[in-house]
This record gives structure tokens, sequence and C-alpha cells, in this order.
């Protein structure tokens, strides 16, 4: 296990998490895949059994450093380092900003911004001393085009984007490289809410006409955690279908 690639995909019971942690886990046979995730863990387990030896639910509260440096310790004791870190947990709480409780701005940014922190500090020592590693962060589209009713959910995504510019250039000496992803509307359970003529009327809004679907995000991520991708870092990739 200790030559094996490790992974560690937070958000790991959600849709896009599950999508990541299936490609890596299709696509390279020397991957270990961790799904971090809190109290919800269903999905996770599924994944885990189907491929038993090479993926393990991990618990982790993302907003907790204690909870970072006990999942890194975990990994340590098992005799592994992690390679590559994907912060995709995150949720939106979407309000009027005239309106919106300080404890709803201030969850969202944890949630979203505070998380993708804590989990790049919690595994740059690692990374560091073997002198490689990857850290993808899963950003929004919000980020770049916010949206009426997110400017928490905006702000902390945009927040996303700077911290990755700022942290790719620390680490880039060290053989270490940090990119954000910005998707459009994908089809999880973030869309369930959606009622049918309003989705209707986000397809006409993409030039694709489509909603993008989880395995075209989990094949960027892929390919950012290869070594093929060695000399991009830094950067803020749109999957959206064409929005601009």
């Amino acid at each position: 296990m200790a030559d094996m690639k490790t992974i560690l995909i937070t958000g790991g019971n959600g849709g896009m998490g599950q999508a990541i942690g299936r490609y890596f886990l299709e696509k390279d046979p020397g991957a270990f895949v961790y799904l971090g995730v809190r109290s919800n863990r269903d999905q996770a387990d599924a994944l885990s059994a189907e491929f038993s030896g090479r993926c393990e639910p991990l618990a982790l509260e993302v907003t907790s450093a204690g909870a970072w440096e006990a999942a890194v310790a975990m990994t340590e004791s098992a005799g592994q380092t992690i390679n590559v870190l994907v912060n995709n947990a995150g949720h939106h709480d979407d309000q009027l900003m005239a309106t919106m409780a300080d404890e709803t701005w201030q969850g969202v940014l944890d949630a979203n911004l505070t998380s993708t922190f804590l989990g790049c500090k919690a595994v740059t020592r690692g990374m560091m001393m073997n002198r490689t590693g990857r850290i993808i962060n899963i950003a929004s589209l919000s980020a770049l085009m916010a949206p009426m009713g997110q400017a928490n959910y905006a702000a902390a995504k945009a927040g996303v984007l700077g911290m990755t510019q700022s942290f790719a250039k620390e680490v880039a000496r060290m053989g270490i490289t940090v990119n954000s992803i910005c998707p459009g509307y994908i089809e999880t359970a973030a869309l369930d809410d959606m009622d049918p003529e309003t989705k209707k009327a986000r397809k006409r809004g993409i030039p694709m006409r489509r909603f993008g679907k989880p395995e075209e995000v989990a094949a960027a991520v892929f390919f950012l955690a290869s070594d093929d991708a060695g000399y991009i870092t830094g950067a803020a990739l749109k999957i959206d279908g064409g929005i601009f």
C-alpha cells in the first residue's frame, strides 16, 4: 500500500466526490482513494466495498483544523503520504445579502473557503518532504460570474481562486502544483431542487444546451493530478459548456 498513489477527496459521499473517486479508481490501478466524509457516508461505504482494499471512507470535518490533523496522521500511520488532495467539500445557502444572517455568511465561507485553506495546509508538510504533490480545489463558476443571492458562496469561491494562485507560487519550487476548477451546472444532487422550467431556462443559457456530467469534471481533476500536468499550476479551469 505504501507505494500506491494516495488520493484524498473531501465531500466523498456526494455526487461529485463519488465521480472523482471512481474515476481515479478505474483509470489508475495504483491509486488508493480516501473519501473524506462527515456523518453521512452510505455512498462512500458502497464505493469502498466495490473497490475493496483500494478505497476507504475517512471521517473528516473539513472546517476543523484538528480533524484535518487527525486525518493526515491516520494516513501516515497506515504508511501513506497524501499525494493528491481534492478539496471538493462545500455547500451554498442562497439568500439576498441585505437580509442574510451573519451565521449564514460565515457558515458558507467556512464550508467552502476555510475548509480549503485547512486542507491545503494539512497536506503540505508531507508533500514538501516528498518534493511532489497535486492539490486541486473545486471552486465554482459563481466565483467568476456571481449570481444574485449568492454573495456568500461567490465570495467564498472567489477566495478559493485567489488562495490557489497565491499558494501555487509558494510551493512551486517544491514540485507541488495547486490548481482550481470552476464547474458550471453539473448533474448532481445540487440541481434536484430546481424545477423543470428553471432547468430548461438554464440549459438555454448554455451554448452546449446541456448540463455537465460529474465524470467530465472528474476527468479534468484526474489530468491535473497526473504527471502530464506537471507544468500547470495556479490555473482556474472553467467546465461550463461555454458560458462566458
